[in-house]
């Protein structure tokens, strides 16, 4: 039986940033148009911190199922490693999924009904990105969900259900924060490559190659900072967006530098906290709008 602590590690709480961030940037996009709605934050933050834990506990079942992680270079995987049953982890990716469900009904009964149907794609893009008998996440289309996902849906989302619209300021937040959160998982699977290519995943890494994947991974690591020079339009302070250059030149560094396997693990920690970042000086410069 697993114990607390592997529980914790196999839910990545490193990637938590990916959940975070976005809810953070979508608030600020409220704020700028007299929108923010405190209660209604917290809950986009549920939503978003449940569907990230629930959506690795997932890939953990799915991915351990299928074998993939028998020979995983990076954090402990619970059915790969075989300290928990796949049961147990499907159940609690399970588990967060109907925690992130009632959160997000009762977003959706205060905001508009039509959030419901968001919702039910959400769950089902997190649970069909490694699981099913076809998973796109095997077919090179991880960076993209995870773009639309935790990028446009959750930021726009987050904007929508506190200010009841959406603008142009969200859209590009939205942009930027998708951008990193895929380098966050371009970074991860340039790791994975030679292991991933062994048991027959196609991330989109496994298409590009390793030169074209850690390309990917600076343009994507960039557009943030062009989208802070874009939201001067609105307000001089989006420049404190760009404090977040040191984390992210911190987390392109491994992947330019030609670093494999482990050593890459600071590139996705980086990726992230240049995320948060990011988010955190964005949203306080909008809320001095």
């Amino acid at each position: 039986m697993a114990t607390a602590a592997q529980w914790i590690e196999g839910a990545r709480p490193r990637t938590l940033p990916n959940a975070i961030a976005p809810v953070v940037a979508g608030t600020g996009a409220a704020a700028a148009i007299d929108g923010v709605t405190w209660w209604k934050a917290v809950l986009a933050l549920i939503v978003a911190l449940a569907l990230i834990v629930g959506v690795n506990y997932a890939n953990d079942y799915s991915d351990g199922i299928r074998g993939t992680d028998d020979d995983r270079v990076g954090p402990l995987r619970l059915v790969g490693s075989k300290v928990a049953s796949p049961r147990s982890v499907k159940f609690a990716a399970a588990g967060c999924f109907a925690l992130a469900a009632v959160a997000g009904l009762v977003l959706a009964v205060t905001t508009a009904w039509w959030l419901v149907l968001i919702g039910v794609v959400c769950i089902a893009g997190a649970w069909f990105y490694t699981g099913g008998s076809k998973p796109y996440g095997y077919s090179g289309f991880g960076e993209i969900a995870v773009f639309v996902f935790f990028g446009l849906v959750a930021v726009l989302g987050t904007q929508f259900v506190q200010a009841e619209r959406v603008d142009w300021v969200g859209l590009v937040c939205a942009v930027a924060v998708g951008s990193f959160s895929s380098a966050v998982l371009v970074a991860n699977n340039l790791r994975d490559i030679p292991t991933d290519t062994e048991s027959g995943k196609v991330t989109l890494a496994v298409r590009l190659g390793d030169t074209r994947t850690r390309t990917l991974h600076l343009v994507l690591i960039a557009v943030p900072f062009v989208i802070s020079l874009l939201l001067l339009i609105a307000t001089p302070w989006s420049l404190l967006g760009l404090l977040a250059l040191v984390f992210a030149v911190r987390a392109n560094a491994p992947v330019r530098g030609g670093k494999h396997g482990m050593e890459l693990i600071p590139a996705l920690r980086d990726s992230g906290l240049a995320m948060l970042l990011w988010s955190v000086g964005t949203s306080v410069a909008l809320f001095l709008v």
